[in-house]
């Protein structure tokens, strides 16, 4: 039975786990904008204070010519007022997550004992949940996590609609002037389209400009997680190794054989991606979106640093993530994957810092337990963290020692050079 305004649910309420950066620029910001009442879920008191007293925040898009927008229609509750959040989940219309991947489980912990309470009070009226997370395979991890916590024979495939997305909008650190100038505003650049799986509602898909509903979103999810985020990340390991002074993005890729060199192993995994999904992609449609994307990490008004692109090397050099992922991808297609190596070794040697001259503290330890290692630190990160095996995957190793000795003899300037 579809939402209606007798229900006892709000079919015009997004309840949004998550006021953070993406939660603010993209989710809250296209709900309300199409109508709909958004209620932020948030563990930042100050931020929640703060949405409620004012009652409206700007997103201010970074282009050429800046554009603010002032996003109403809008509150926020605390995560730890588990009885109003437990409330709201129950009544919501639909609900969205944006947490990062940390605290994806406490989110879905207060999730599932607001749809333990919605199913009671109201059995008829399912509810769809946008994971608006980066992340391969979302909604399995969600709909597994979320069984752990719901009661015993809870109907979560009928009653419940996990939605996968793919999140290609993006959002620069705010610097502390920023966030002491105005807590609640955000900077995005002006793109502004949810990709978004089309099968896994159990309502009607919202009618809200930027949607973009897709048939096969396995491969849409593919197409993010092995260009964009695999041509963002090669662009920060190669300008950091290329120039350490570089702050920006944008200033590794005015370097034109870093650019040359980055869209090479975009286009590496491009043409892995055809043979997996030749129904869904083109070599003309995807060399069309790495232009599109290397046009877009361009963007000088952004502000977007190496430092946040490239940071969190325990993640992003996971065997399912950017990088590995790219390789496994490219070998599976018997397709050559050296380009997107070269940027995955230079990787293992990225020590950018944030404003204040501090690593990432993931990055510390990463490096730090690297260095314990016994051995060829270079070895030890593929094998330990991006879990290639050491006998079953030797063209690897040898690929990834052959691109260090190079690199090492030759310096990374006169290895990308042409």
């Amino acid at each position: 039975m579809f939402l209606n305004e007798n229900s006892g649910i709000d079919p015009k309420k997004l309840l949004l786990f998550g006021a953070g950066k993406i939660g603010r620029s993209f989710i809250g910001q296209l709900f309300s904008r199409g109508g709909y009442e958004v209620v932020f879920i948030d563990i930042n008191k100050d931020l929640i204070d703060e949405l409620n007293r004012i009652r409206e925040y700007r997103v201010i898009i970074k282009s050429q010519q800046e554009e603010v927008l002032t996003i109403r229609n809008i509150r926020g509750i605390i995560a730890g007022n588990r009885t109003s959040v437990v409330k709201e989940t129950s009544t919501a219309g639909i609900i969205a997550v944006s947490v990062g991947q940390k605290g994806l489980q406490g989110a879905i912990r207060l999730i599932a004992s607001g749809l333990a309470e919605r199913f009671e009070k109201y059995p008829d009226y399912p509810v769809d949940i946008i994971v608006a997370e980066n992340m391969r395979n979302a909604s399995d991890y969600f709909r597994q996590e979320l069984k752990l916590f719901l009661p015993r024979g809870f109907p979560l495939d009928t009653y419940v609609g996990i939605i996968e997305t793919s999140i290609g909008k993006m959002v620069p650190i705010m610097l502390r002037k920023d966030v002491e100038e105005d807590i609640l505003q955000v900077f995005a650049e002006p793109y502004n389209t949810l990709i978004l799986d089309r099968n896994a509602f159990r309502n009607p898909i919202p009618a809200i400009a930027g949607l973009a509903p897709k048939d096969n979103m396995k491969a849409w999810v593919d197409r993010k997680l092995f260009i964009h985020n695999l041509g963002h990340a090669s662009a920060a390991y190669i300008g950091y190794l290329y120039n350490p002074e570089f702050k920006y993005v944008y200033e590794a890729l005015s370097v034109n054989d870093i650019h040359r060199f980055v869209r090479e192993a975009m286009m590496q995994a491009a043409i892995s991606l055809i043979k997996k999904y030749p129904e869904e992609f083109s070599e003309a449609t995807l060399t069309e979106h790495i232009d599109d994307l290397l046009y877009r990490f361009q963007n000088k008004a952004l502000g977007d640093t190496i430092f946040r692109v490239g940071c969190d090397l325990p993640r992003k050099l996971g065997p399912d993530d950017r990088l590995a992922g790219g390789i496994q991808l490219a070998r599976d297609s018997n397709q050559p994957f050296d380009k997107i190596m070269l940027a995955l070794v230079c990787a293992s040697r990225f020590k950018a810092a944030d404003e204040d001259g501090q690593m990432f503290p993931s990055d510390i330890e990463f490096f730090n337990h690297a260095e314990r290692e016994k051995g060829d630190m270079l070895k030890n990160i593929i094998k330990n963290v991006c879990k290639f095996d050491i006998r079953l995957d030797r063209d690897v190793f040898g690929k990834a020692a052959e691109i260090e000795k190079n690199i090492v003899a030759r310096g990374i300037k006169n290895l990308i050079s042409r």
